[in-house]
């Protein structure tokens, strides 16, 4: 008996290491094994950067399958039209009801001198995205997107795009983190003048370029928006596992190259793992 519970203690002490153990640094990974019969490939973006060139290795992937997933299905013709009914915040909450008088001020005169346009001209937008309006400043170059380089390659090869959610179901996350703590982190962002915000930006893009998406999943636990580390599980946990089962029926359909922020890879609850945890191979392309 107790040569049993000894080996099924040293189990689980294996077991703990396996799932504690550290993930190359890549971010591309093949997806095998599971009776799959043709690999697919996961591949981690960045969706601002000043260059998006795709290397070698993920062009060879991109050739190896027949079929492009993003996060969001980019080609959609309605996309534009869904996010402006779902950008808005709900239940007649509005800007001026998140702030006081003079933060209302504070925020009202730097969207005027960031953007050139008054803050009631974007009416009850979450604040989520006026922040969001604000990314572009936090780089020193013109904005591209490893999205649209994979849209581009794709359309070449003559391949369809689709998605793993819903731009109702991306924008439903920002009904579901308050709108007040939106409101903190803009305010945050706002009083120092955005200094926070570039010298993170500038950490995580330097972590994405050594891809290292464990250095950059310990980041976001350590940052301070409160979008992503008080309401990481709605970020990214939940999301992560909600698309699980997709990326499944696609890879079982056929070969499929998948392309997700690179913070949903790593982690106990990030996409590698969890494909793990259903049995499928996921080994890193160095």
């Amino acid at each position: 008996m107790k040569l049993y519970l000894f080996l099924l203690a040293a189990f689980a002490l294996s077991m703990l290491k396996l799932q504690a153990q550290d993930l190359e640094k890549s971010l591309l990974w093949e997806i095998s094994g599971n009776d799959l019969t043709e690999s697919s490939f996961l591949y981690g973006t960045i969706h601002m950067t000043c260059d998006a060139t795709l290397d070698d290795d993920v062009k060879k992937a991109m050739d190896d399958t027949s079929r492009l997933v993003l996060e969001l299905d980019m080609d959609d013709p309605t996309l534009q039209t869904e996010m402006m009914k779902g950008i808005y915040m709900k239940n007649g909450t509005t800007m001026k009801g998140l702030f006081s008088n003079e933060d209302y001020v504070i925020i009202s005169k730097f969207v005027k001198d960031q953007m050139g346009i008054p803050l009631e001209a974007l009416g009850d937008i979450k604040p989520f995205f006026i922040s969001a309006m604000f990314y572009p400043k936090l780089m020193n170059c013109p904005v591209q997107s490893y999205e649209n380089a994979l849209m581009a390659l794709a359309h070449e090869q003559k391949e369809e795009v689709f998605g793993l959610e819903t731009f109702e179901e991306q924008l439903n996350v920002f009904d579901e983190i308050p709108y007040e703590d939106q409101a903190t982190d803009l305010l945050r962002s706002v009083k120092d003048n955005l200094s926070y915000d570039k010298d993170a930006f500038s950490q995580m893009l330097a972590l994405y370029n050594a891809e290292d998406i464990e250095g950059m999943d310990m980041m976001m636990k350590e940052d301070k928006n409160l979008s992503t580390t008080k309401h990481r599980a709605t970020m990214l946990d939940d999301r992560n596992k909600n698309w699980i089962s997709k990326i499944e029926a696609f890879s079982k359909e056929q070969a499929t190259f998948y392309g997700v922020g690179a913070g949903h890879l790593a982690g106990e609850n990030g996409v590698i793992n969890l494909l793990r945890k259903e049995f499928y191979t996921v080994k890193a392309v160095l």
